[in-house]
C-alpha cells in the first residue's frame, strides 16, 4: 500500500485534492479531524490546551474553542511550538492506526491530509508527500469567500512554510491555479503515475 502525505497552505485547495483522490479510490483521512477529536471533552488535547493556555480557551460549554487557540498560536510561534509538541505525537499514533486499518482492507493507496506536515518534520512517515500550492492572492480570495478576514489569511500564510520550500521538500506538486476541471486533470494524472508504478503500489 502506498502511504501518501498530503499537505498545503491555507486555502491552497488541499481538501479538494483529498476529495478527488477519494473519488479515485484512495482511503483518505484528515489529521485536522483527528486533532478535533483530541479536543473533545476528556481527551488529552483538552488537558494540554488548559495547561498551556488556561481556561480562556474554553467556551461556555467547557469545550476547547479551537478558534481562540488559533488566534493565540498564530500570533506567537513559541506557544504554537509548545502546543504542537503535545499534540503531534498523539496525532501520529492515530494516523498510524488508520494506515494499518486501510492496509487490512486491501487499499492500494491511503492518504493522510496534514496541514502541518513539513513543520512537524514527518516526511519520513510517508512513501510520497504531495503539496498543493496556489498564488497567495487567490488563497486570500478563497478565504474571503468563506467569510474569513483577509488580514487574518495573510497572517496565517506568513506563519506557514513558504510554498517554494514546501515544493522543494515534496515528492509531487499540484499547482491549483485554475478551474476545478483543471485541478481534477492534474490529480488524475498523478493518480495514474502512482498506480502504474510497481514501486509505489503492488
Amino acid at each position: 500500500m502506498l502511504r501518501v502525505g498530503l499537505t498545503g497552505g491555507l486555502s491552497s485547495g488541499k481538501s479538494t485534492v483529498a476529495a478527488l483522490l477519494r473519488e479515485l479510490g484512495a482511503v483518505v483521512f484528515d489529521s485536522d479531524e483527528i486533532v478535533r477529536h483530541l479536543y473533545d471533552p476528556g481527551q488529552p488535547g483538552t488537558e494540554a490546551a488548559r495547561e498551556l493556555f488556561g481556561e480562556a480557551v474554553r467556551d461556555e460549554s467547557g469545550r476547547v474553542d479551537r478558534a481562540r487557540i488559533a488566534q493565540i498560536v498564530f500570533a506567537d510561534p513559541a506557544r504554537r511550538h509548545a502546543l504542537e509538541a503535545r499534540i503531534h505525537p498523539l496525532v501520529r499514533q492515530e494516523r498510524e492506526r488508520r494506515f494499518a486499518a486501510a492496509r487490512e482492507k486491501g487499499a492500494a493507496v491511503a492518504v493522510a491530509e496534514a496541514s502541518q506536515l513539513f513543520e512537524s518534520k514527518i516526511e519520513s512517515d510517508f512513501d510520497r508527500v504531495v503539496v498543493v500550492v496556489a498564488p497567495e492572492a487567490e488563497r486570500v480570495r478563497r478565504w474571503e469567500e468563506k467569510g474569513g478576514d483577509p488580514e487574518d489569511a495573510r497572517r496565517r500564510i506568513r506563519s506557514q512554510l513558504p510554498p517554494a520550500e514546501a515544493m522543494d521538500r515534496a515528492d509531487d506538486v499540484i499547482v491549483n491555479d485554475g478551474s476545478v476541471e483543471s485541478l481534477r486533470a492534474k490529480v488524475e494524472a498523478l493518480w495514474q503515475s502512482w498506480i502504474t508504478d510497481p514501486r509505489a503500489v503492488g
